[in-house]
C-alpha cells in the first residue's frame, strides 16, 4: 500500500551500509493526529503512530546528512508489515515504510535545497571530493546552470519576469 505521513523524527537517521557497499538509512517518525474539540475550544490529541522508515541507496546518504531529530519530515512510500516469532515465543509483528521520497516538512520551519554533486542514482557510487569556490552552492556546475534544468536560474541575459 502506498501512504504518505507527516510527523517527527524521534531520533537522528541511522545509516548503514549493506556488504556491497548499499547505503540504509533507518529512522523513526511519531504521527500525533489532532482535532479541534469545539465544545472546550482546545486540541485534543489522539494516539501517537510510531513507524519505522527505511530509506535505501544515495537518498538514504541524504537524509543523514540533511534531516536530524525533532524535525518534522513527510514521506511517501510503500508500508508493509513484518511478523516474526520473540524469544518467548510471542508472535509480533510490526509495519515499516520503504521510501520513495522524504524531506522536511515546512509547516514550521524553512529549509534550503541544496543540488547533491551525485547526480546519479545508484546508492554505491563514491562522491567525489569537496571543491572549492561556488560549486558546493550551484549544484556541482560550477557555478553554471546545468543544461535543460527547469529548477535551475533563468540563463545570462533572461529574466522570467512577467511582461507587466
Amino acid at each position: 500500500m502506498h501512504s504518505t505521513i507527516v510527523g517527527n523524527l524521534t531520533a537522528d537517521p541511522e545509516l548503514r551500509f549493506t556488504p556491497n557497499g548499499k547505503a540504509v538509512a533507518n529512522l523513526t517518525v511519531a504521527h500525533t493526529p489532532r482535532t479541534f474539540n469545539r465544545q472546550s475550544n482546545e486540541w485534543d490529541d489522539g494516539t501517537t503512530l510510531f513507524l519505522k522508515l527505511v530509506v535505501w541507496g544515495t537518498p538514504a546518504e541524504h537524509v543523514a546528512e540533511s534531516l536530524m531529530k525533532g524535525q518534522q519530515v513527510i514521506a511517501t512510500g510503500r508500508v508493509g508489515q513484518s511478523n516474526w516469532e520473540s524469544r518467548e515465543g510471542e508472535k509480533r509483528s510490526t509495519f515499516e515504510m520503504t521510501v520513495d521520497t522524504i524531506g522536511p516538512a515546512l509547516t514550521f520551519g524553512t529549509a534550503r535545497f541544496e543540488r547533491s554533486t551525485n547526480r546519479g542514482g545508484g546508492g554505491n557510487q563514491q562522491r567525489p571530493p569537496q571543491q572549492q569556490g561556488n560549486q558546493q552552492q550551484a549544484g556541482g556546475w560550477g557555478g553554471q546552470q546545468p543544461p535543460g534544468d527547469p529548477w535551475g536560474p533563468p540563463p545570462p541575459g533572461r529574466t522570467d519576469d512577467p511582461p507587466f
